[in-house]
């Protein structure tokens, strides 16, 4: 059998495990100890879905078995979110000067600021994901007084109506939602990321 974990091969020594599963469940005791999470699977080349987990588990071991195993480690979620906060400071300061260049025909710039904001919201959204399988460590993480989803649910509106202010190239509105809106809740939201 072959082991790989982020497909850097490893040396294991089975410890009477017959199936895939038993593999499997061994290599998560070590996980938990580590504080790694498994986010993918690939048998023998094949990824493996959720839907066919069950069956997959119950296969023997071969010779020939190949198990491939992806994960992620809280410290890299931690590293994650640490590298939004920055990014996220940066942004603001980038925020600021959007009404003025759409008022001065810096259009281009702006919109590479708007690009920038969506990157890195997106990047701190497949964070927020993979860091719900550490709940122990993020589970009660706040933006201010509000859980995650609810801050995600709070500012996704307000993005919104900052996307159709800059269709409609509404420097007024456009100004008025990063200056009031956008910027207070992500200083909000990067304070909260900074502090872990």
């Amino acid at each position: 059998m072959e082991f790989l974990v982020n497909g850097e091969k490893l040396d294991i020594t089975l410890q009477g495990e017959k199936t895939i599963g038993e593999v499997l469940q061994s290599f998560e005791v070590s996980c938990e100890q580590n504080k790694l999470a498994t986010v993918g699977i690939t048998i023998n080349g094949k990824n493996v879905s959720a839907e066919e987990f069950d069956s997959i588990i119950k296969q023997e071991l071969c010779d020939d078995t190949k198990i491939d195993v992806s994960v992620i480690s809280e410290a890299a979620i931690k590293d994650s979110f640490n590298m939004t906060s920055k990014e996220i400071n940066a942004v603001i300061e980038l925020l600021k000067n959007v009404p003025v260049e759409m008022q001065s025909g810096k259009d281009s710039h702006a919109k590479q600021t708007i690009i920038r904001l969506s990157d890195v919201m997106n990047a701190f959204c497949n964070t927020v994901t993979w860091s719900s399988l550490f709940p122990e460590t993020f589970g009660s993480l706040k933006v201010g007084e509000l859980s995650l989803s609810d801050f995600l649910s709070d500012l996704s509106p307000i993005l919104k109506d900052f996307s159709d202010a800059l269709e409609n190239s509404d420097s007024v509105l456009i100004g008025d939602l990063a200056e009031y809106e956008i910027c207070p809740r992500l200083e909000s939201l990067s304070n909260a990321l900074g502090s872990l």
